[in-house]
């Protein structure tokens, strides 16, 4: 058994749930959501009295075990945590039987899994909006649920709505190509929708959307059993059928040649309104996606690349707790880049590096002040929140890690055969690092003998594991191609601080050949170089159309670019344009929501005007995701009085 979760209160190692039966209804003008969960649970434990679920906010109103009446205790809430709920348990259980526990609840207005959106705050503007985020400990604000991903449950569900529903499962019915709503009336008639997950998931990919969505299949693959669509408000149908509808099906084969079969039946993307905190979220079956990925030149759908390679690595091998989350998402860049090179070369590869890098070595230096979360893998105590942890750590260190061992161990043809043995080895379950590295050690024992050992026992461990700072423990090479005309350009720029505006020779078709990521690599490495004259940052905003596009990747570059140092004369001429941009007060009347971009807008501005800051976040907070208003708060030093 995996080392226990500090994350949960639950008794999972004593018995655990194996089967979720879920009967929802939804209550937009209440902003409830309200029924059942019935655990079909594992004794694992001979005489185990009670079984004890994580719940957050939660408002319950009964228990039964075995279709009886039964007791039941909600404890005092913890402060990250949530209530544990006691279900008391028939006396005399032994390891290996099976016992049914219901539990009769509705959520409440503190959830901090779903966020109720009114009508104004979608696209259509006619309908509200629901929707659920549950990574990483917030399912048990959905549901009564054992909260670690140490636990995986399949799942089936009723869930009755006067709009559409969407759940992480297969839609059993109404069918999902057939009239929107089952023909009734949308915003009026209530539909109870079917759906089931047959494959084992842990509790953090429970997800529901419910909306005025519409769904559109994208081409099927003959010779595969797998099918792949897409779901959007009518009014982003065909700009998102477009961004989507070309690479979609091709991701998802290329990780097939490079893994194994994908083995979830369905791959449908979603695409959210603004206030989603994540660029993508790998629900089962069901990818939630950002709508700042639509931006009419596909230039960022390799985000479906990385949210369909969890299918793997995540949804499939699972990290036992969050200290292993690298196991995640270390994993899914790792392979999401090597898809890359499969599609467009090995240059797309190194590239892909270049911009992690960047992002990397930011949220390192912004862990300065904890610099426990600047290991790989973090030794979290019981109670305190992951979500604090969040950043590019796991992801891009996490990689780096992967990358270097397939380079020292001697590249792909040798490493492929030990990530396939991998996955069969480990899929379906949750793992701990030290199970991780375990297995990577037996298959080079059996596939390579004492050199391969060789070669892994030269690996610094330690440091890759437990490493604090902003330095990876090998100084990493890429291939740097695609970068070179970005670092050029950025050169020049450099090189022109001395001379006057009107001398200058920069043209518009600088950029003509550059696609959106040479853009950002443009932008990341003027921020090395020493801040540009306030002249020159408003001529490249102007020239290059920077602060003005609707590519958020590349304006959050450009607004992070012109706000730093936050006492030069750029920053103080930009910083309401950046505040504005953030909160959707730009003429567009969208907010950044993901949080990639507000938090890092919303530090960079209070920086520069505290007031400007503070006054901006609280006029519009409300707006924002329940996670992402909590770790903004954070940011602006706001925590401890709105605790």
């Amino acid at each position: 058994m995996a080392d226990r979760d500090p994350t949960t209160q639950s008794n999972y190692q004593q018995i655990a749930s194996v089967h979720i039966d879920f009967d929802w209804s939804v209550d937009f003008t209440a902003q409830v959501l309200s029924g059942s969960a019935t655990h079909r649970m594992k004794v694992l434990a001979d005489d185990v009295n009670e079984a004890v679920f994580d719940t957050g906010d939660l408002q319950v109103s009964g228990a039964e075990v075995n279709g009886s009446s039964a007791n039941y205790d909600l404890k005092a809430k913890h402060e990250v945590m949530g209530s544990a709920l006691h279900v008391s348990l028939p006396k005399g259980l032994k390891s290996g039987t099976t016992v049914n526990v219901t539990v009769s609840y509705k959520t409440t207005k503190d959830c901090t899994a779903l966020q109720w959106l009114a009508k104004e705050q979608t696209q259509g503007k006619q309908f509200p909006y629901l929707f659920s985020q549950c990574q990483p400990i917030h399912a048990r604000a959905l549901a009564p649920v054992q909260d670690s991903p140490s636990v995986k449950i399949t799942y089936s569900a009723k869930v009755s709505s006067v709009l559409p529903v969407l759940l992480s499962a297969i839609r059993v019915s109404p069918p999902a190509d057939g009239p929107a709503h089952d023909g009734k009336a949308i915003g009026q008639d209530a539909v109870v929708y079917t759906y089931n997950q047959p494959v084992p998931i842990p509790s953090y990919l429970l997800a529901i959307a419910c909306g005025n969505v519409r769904y559109r299949p994208f081409a099927q693959f003959e010779d595969k059993q797998w099918r792949t669509g897409l779901w959007a408000e009518p009014e982003l149908l065909e700009a998102a059928f477009w961004e989507f509808s070309e690479d979609t099906n091709r991701f998802i084969a290329a990780a097939e040649q490079l893994l194994t079969p994908y083995k979830f039946g369905v791959y449908d993307l979603l695409v959210l309104p603004p206030a989603f905190p994540y660029g993508g979220m790998e629900n089962a079956c069901l990818s939630f996606v950002t709508p700042t990925l639509l931006t009419g030149d596909r230039t960022l759908v390799d985000v479906v690349i990385h949210e369909s390679i969890h299918s793997w690595f995540g949804n499939g091998i699972t990290h036992a707790h969050a200290a292993h989350f690298w196991l995640n998402e270390g994993w899914t860049v790792y392979t999401e880049r090597l898809v890359l090179q499969i599609l467009y070369g090995p240059a797309a590869r190194g590239f892909s590096y270049i911009i992690g890098a960047k992002g990397l070595v930011d949220d390192l230096e912004g862990f300065a002040h904890n610099p426990r979360y600047q290991q790989l893998v973090v030794d979290y105590q019981p109670g305190e929140d992951p979500d604090d942890g969040y950043s590019r750590v796991p992801y891009d260190k996490g990689a780096n890690l992967i990358f270097h061992l397939e380079q020292t161990l001697g590249g792909l043809d040798v490493f492929l055969p030990y990530v396939k043995d991998y996955i069969n080895t480990f899929i379906g379950k949750s793992i701990t690092t030290e199970q991780w590295k375990d297995h990577l050690y037996e298959f080079y024992s059996k596939n390579g003998g004492p050199e391969k050992i060789k070669l892994l026992d030269s690996v610094d461990w330690d440091g890759w594991f437990y490493g604090q700072g902003l330095e990876l423990p090998v100084k990493m090479k890429y291939d740097e191609t695609l970068a070179q005309a970005a670092y050029d350009l950025a050169a020049r720029w450099d090189a022109s601080r001395s001379t006057a505006l009107e001398s200058i020779t920069f043209k518009k078709s600088d950029l003509a050949d550059f696609n959106g990521n040479q853009i950002i690599v443009f932008l990341e490495r003027l921020q090395t170089l020493p801040a540009l004259p306030v002249s020159h940052l408003k001529h490249l905003g102007s020239l290059y159309e920077l602060s003005s596009t609707s590519n958020a990747e590349v304006r959050l570059r450009f607004y992070e670019l012109a706000l730093t140092p936050p006492t030069s004369e750029a920053a103080k001429h930009f910083v309401e344009e950046a505040s504005k941009w953030v909160v959707g007060d730009d003429g567009t009347g969208v907010i950044k929501g993901r949080m990639k971009f507000c938090r890092p807008i919303f530090k960079a501005v209070h920086k520069v005007d505290e007031k400007l800051a503070l006054d901006t976040w609280a006029k519009n907070k409300e707006a924002y995701h329940p996670i992402a208003r909590r770790l903004i708060d954070k940011d602006l030093g706001l925590y401890e009085e709105t605790a």
